[in-house]
């Protein structure tokens, strides 16, 4: 049995429970008790309120129950009374079913390697439906994958244009949205269309350090810490639900060279951890913030 079909058959009656509502007492075991009324294992809670008193809660569990794929919607069906008693926003997804991405990219292949290795390895439990590029740069280092690579060229006067393509391109095919280091705006009609869904990655001199050359800008500042950050895609730009951050320490020794390196290497790290948290349903987002059960 290969490491695919060992996670397939482990995990076909795991189930995913998460919650978002106004906090009050009875929600924990409200959730418990319907749970064991159908006859669901818990493996796993975490929960988090913003304020016991009038605040928000949030809840993720894991499941486990005999014939899960076949009992999904009368679940779903069953748990809608619970829900609607707890002003609940919910879903409930199945751990087995791997989420469809479609990678976007420019010319730097950092963080589209990482995925790709790791998804290679069963890492990123997900399928890569396809890779997205404004450029053909990165299209060799996708084709021994088997992976569809699609050229979709843009530029201002383009940007509506080429958005088409790409809605089409996803249509049916993608749950979520991974930008590997795609140096493009992201239209509001795609935006609408992948919200919360739609994860990118920039280093973390964001505001201080913007436009072009960050890393020149660091280095002439004498910066003593370079970082990157993983967040939702919003309308406003770099300023969506941060998912993910980390930095690291450098020094008067480094040159340019040796921030980009050190940058790329938190960037890919960071995405990574942010699109597998992603796919194991563990981040609810709140207003512009984001609870993450790690």
């Amino acid at each position: 049995m290969n490491e695919a079909t060992d996670f397939q058959s482990t995990w076909a009656d795991r189930g995913r429970l998460l919650i978002s509502c106004p906090d009050r007492p009875g929600i924990v075991a409200a959730v418990s008790r319907f749970l064991y009324e159908q006859g669901a294992n818990i493996v796993q809670s975490d929960q988090h309120t913003t304020d016991p008193e009038g605040g928000r809660f949030f809840m993720r569990v894991e499941f486990q129950v005999d014939h899960l794929p076949d009992r999904e919607q009368e679940l779903k069906r069953a748990f809608q009374h619970t829900a609607d008693t707890f002003q609940m926003e919910w879903r409930m997804t199945l751990a087995a079913r791997k989420k469809r991405l479609a990678l976007f990219v420019s010319k730097e292949d950092h963080c589209l390697q990482e995925l790709l290795w790791r998804w290679r390895i069963g890492e990123l439990h997900a399928d890569i439906a396809m890779v997205i590029s404004n450029h053909r740069d990165l299209e060799p280092a996708v084709a021994p994958f088997g992976i569809p690579y699609h050229h979709v060229p843009v530029n201002k006067e383009t940007r509506l244009e080429a958005e088409v393509k790409h809605l089409e391109l996803m249509k049916d095919k993608v749950d979520a949205v991974v930008l590997a280091r795609y140096m493009q705006i992201i239209p509001s009609r795609t935006i609408q269309a992948y919200q919360n869904r739609i994860i990118n990655i920039h280093h973390s001199f964001l505001p201080a350090f913007v436009g072009a050359k960050p890393y020149h800008q660091a280095h002439e500042r004498g910066v003593k810490i370079i970082g990157a950050t993983a967040h939702y895609v919003t309308e406003e730009l770099d300023q969506g639900p941060i998912i993910e951050q980390d930095v690291q320490r450098v020094d008067h020794r480094c040159r340019v060279e040796d921030l980009k390196r050190i940058g790329r290497d938190v960037e890919r790290l960071v995405l990574a951890k942010a699109v597998n948290w992603h796919l194991n349903d563990q981040v609810l987002v709140h207003g512009n913030k984001t609870v993450v059960f790690r």
